[in-house]
């Protein structure tokens, strides 16, 4: 399930991605016709993972698996995101750690409201 429609900016420490998907009435996400914003959070979580796809790259090398161990300081602004209009941008910034036991903080708005944000946690998935 790939949610994200664009990158349009990323360097070592940060990525920026679009995505639309939150409209689409056949999102895997939705339940009963809606999106809970609490999916905020797996959008940020897939900007992430293209981060580290895209570091890792650059340096000649394949991401290793990881997954999401801890989220943190997650606060949602909205309570849905299907209704929202404008398309969702996802920033993800790299605060510490290398290619897999990272931590980010990641951001979900849309015409410049915030509309959720979390601090994710990555580990090397063994």
């Amino acid at each position: 399930m790939c949610l994200l429609d664009l990158v349009t900016e990323w360097d070592d420490r940060s990525i920026v991605c679009m995505s639309t998907t939150h409209r689409d009435p056949a999102n895997p996400l939705r339940r009963n016709g809606q999106l809970s914003a609490v999916h905020a959070f797996e959008y940020g979580a897939q900007a992430v993972a293209v981060h580290g796809g895209l570091r890792a790259r650059s340096a000649g090398v394949t991401a290793p698996p990881g997954y999401l161990a801890a989220l943190r300081d997650a606060r949602l602004n909205v309570v849905r995101l299907d209704d929202i209009a404008a398309p969702l941008q996802i920033r993800a910034y790299r605060l510490f750690g290398d290619s897999v036991n990272v931590v980010y903080e990641c951001r979900v708005s849309a015409d410049d409201f915030l509309l959720a944000d979390a601090r994710t946690t990555i580990m090397l998935r063994v």
